[in-house]
């Protein structure tokens, strides 16, 4: 009796990406919890955070997979690779930076305006089209985000500086979801995120070292919560977006990751008491109407 091979269609495997990149936007929520829990400077940290989860990338890289082999990738293609690596060590740096010149709310608005960034990069860079339903998803799960954030921005001279590192974190971000993307077509999830972390290791140790932040931690606690942010976050999350990054447009993607504060918001009561008011409860409502609204936008 001959075996039937049931292929998934374009839909099933969409939807699935989709429910990937929700649990990868969840699991790299965690990151500003173990930020907060490290022992060591910020830069440390993420540093931390992209070696130790190389070893499990360059396994996972390695690992024989069954079936027919791809054809190699030209040369040319690498320059993805380097640009996604290079991308999230400048997120990573601009981010934490932002937070030593600006006040919390400021940093988080304005690096959430990676989705716009990414929208234009799809649309002028790789002519992906972008509909009115989009576009009016965009600002509401924006506008959600903002309100996550309990206040309004507050421009002055001192914080001036922050808020330029807070958007120059956007920019990174926004070349480092559209590099993945642009790389998942010709490397697997496991080789694209083992490039990409090698090249950010490579940026991080040295921008250590110039800062001169203590590079190792001091307890078993301090290891754990390292080792805790590279499988979790990195592993976990940023894998998973890896991968959804190949079936879903990268504009919807930047939108959807917007989950993102509002899972951190709720980490951040359940994990460290933070509070949570009604605002910011609300915040998160519309940052789900606002990325099922992409959603619906992205299908048309």
């Amino acid at each position: 009796m001959e075996k039937t091979i049931v292929t998934p269609t374009r839909s099933q495997i969409a939807t699935a990406a989709l429910i990937l990149l929700l649990v990868g936007g969840a699991a790299i929520a965690f990151s500003p919890i173990f930020v907060r829990l490290s022992e060591l400077g910020p830069v440390a940290t993420a540093f931390w955070r992209m070696a130790l989860a190389l070893p499990a990338f360059w396994l996972w890289a390695a690992w024989p997979v069954s079936g027919s082999s791809p054809a190699p990738p030209a040369w040319g293609h690498y320059r993805w690779l380097g640009l996604a690596g290079i991308f999230f060590a400048g997120d990573l740096i601009a981010w934490h930076w932002a937070l030593e010149f600006t006040t919390v709310s400021n940093s988080t608005i304005l690096a959430n305006c990676a989705p716009i960034l990414v929208t234009l990069g799809a649309w002028s860079l790789f002519g992906q089209r972008v509909t009115a339903t989009f576009i009016t998803g965009l600002v509401m799960a924006l506008a959600g985000a903002t309100l996550l954030v309990g206040v309004g921005l507050s421009v002055s001279s001192q914080t001036w500086v922050g808020d330029l590192l807070s958007l120059l974190t956007a920019c990174c971000y926004a070349g480092y979801i559209l590099s993945v993307k642009q790389a998942r077509a010709n490397f697997s999830t496991s080789a694209m995120m083992a490039g990409a972390g090698t090249v950010a290791c490579l940026i991080l140790l040295p921008a250590t070292l110039l800062w001169r932040e203590p590079l190792l931690a001091l307890s078993w606690s301090g290891w754990a919560v390292l080792l805790g942010l590279a499988l979790i976050c990195q592993v976990g999350g940023q894998s998973l977006i890896a991968y959804a990054l190949a079936h879903l447009p990268a504009h919807f993607s930047s939108v959807t990751l917007l989950v993102q504060p509002a899972l951190a918001t709720f980490f951040a009561w359940l994990i460290l008491g933070e509070r949570v008011g009604s605002w910011q409860a609300v915040g998160g409502l519309i940052v789900l109407g606002g990325i099922f609204m992409a959603r619906l936008g992205a299908d048309s």
